[in-house]
Parts: C-alpha cells; structure tokens; sequence
C-alpha cells in the first residue's frame, strides 16, 4: 500500500523516466498530491501495464495540485551525464509546478540541493510514495509518447515498440543504419566487439 506523503502539507514527489536508454530524452516530472488523494491502482509505473499508465495519467494531471514534466535531449545529456541530466529534469519539472514545494521526496538515492527547499531521496520511492509514484507514471507516459512521435521520423528503428531503450532489435538497426540526432553518442551504443586472431 503506498502512503501519500511524509509531510503534512505540499510536498512534491519527483521521478525520471529513461535513464537507461539509447535515444531520446531523459523525462522527469513532479507532483504535488492533495492530502485526499487515493488511487488503488496507482503504483511505481514500472510495475503497471501501459493501458495503465494512461488511464493515470489525467486522473493524476485532473487531481493534482500542481505536477511539472521536463525532458532533456540527448544532447545535454552528453554534455553532463545522465545523472546530472537526470536530476536536471527533476528540478525542472518542479520549476514548472504552479506550486512551490516546501518539501521534495525524490526517487533513488541522488539529488541537488534545490532553491533551498528540504529533500530526501528514496530508494524505490515510487513503489513507497503516492506522489512519487504519481511522477513516475507522468514521466513514463510523456516519455513514451514523445518516443512515438519521433518513430514517425525513424520507423527502422521501432521506437513505438522499444522505446529507445538497447533491446537487441535497437542495436541490430544501429548497426544496419548508424545513428540519428536521437541517440546518446555518450553511451555505448553497441557492446563491444572482440576478435581472435589466430
């Protein structure tokens, strides 16, 4: 069962959504909760299926107090890892919010100090908290949608289905056609080659 909240009072739960792929952005949203909030179907969107996910979805946007969603391109993403790009877009969801937090409660085990606002992480927070829980499901389904979109400019490489991330199907099209301004040149697109010389 997952619990609202720490605190009394406005606190934002915040999540990412792609970390670990090849292409496309990074996604993080934040969430403001009303106190009253229940849902007995929301959970850590990893565990819910994707009908799920976007039957959510406008339940969490219609009964929030304020929620925020923010991605960051590949390209910034290069520039200063995917752990800071990660926690960039968390802080940047939470610029968007309507509301300013007076506490955040954040997915996993790293975050940046934010306009002097008390944090706490914490790990598999989404599976513990209704409002990181409710973020994480933004995150998933915003992500997925702009994934989609950009499979429309590059269908070889089946985003719609893996979503940029390094299914084997991904990395047999990166191999057969190079790469596009979508993937992550930081990461290692493809496992490494070796070759015995006899």
């Amino acid at each position: 069962m997952l619990a609202l909240q720490l605190l009394d009072g406005l606190e934002a739960g915040t999540d990412e959504a792609g970390r670990g792929c090849l292409a496309g952005p990074v996604t993080a949203a934040a969430v403001i909760l009303p106190a009253t909030f229940s849902n007995n179907m929301l959970n850590d969107s990893k565990q819910l299926s994707e009908k799920k996910r976007e039957l959510l979805r406008p339940i969490i946007e219609l009964e929030a107090l304020a929620f925020g969603v923010a991605h960051i391109y590949p390209k910034e993403i290069d520039k200063i890892n995917i752990l800071n790009a990660s926690i960039l877009g968390m802080q940047k969801a939470i610029d968007q919010m309507a509301i300013v937090p007076i506490h955040i409660i954040v997915d996993g085990n790293k975050f940046k100090p934010y306009k002097n606002i008390p944090h706490q992480t914490i790990i598999k927070g989404d599976g513990k908290y209704m409002n990181i829980a409710a973020a994480s499901v933004l995150a998933k389904t915003y992500r997925d949608a702009y994934m989609e979109k950009i499979h429309e400019e590059f269908p070889m490489y089946n985003w719609k289905q893996n979503k940029g991330y390094p299914t084997l199907e991904h990395r047999d099209a990166i191999r057969k056609y190079g790469t596009t301004k979508y993937h992550r040149m930081s990461f290692r697109l493809l496992p490494e080659q070796y070759s015995l010389d006899f």
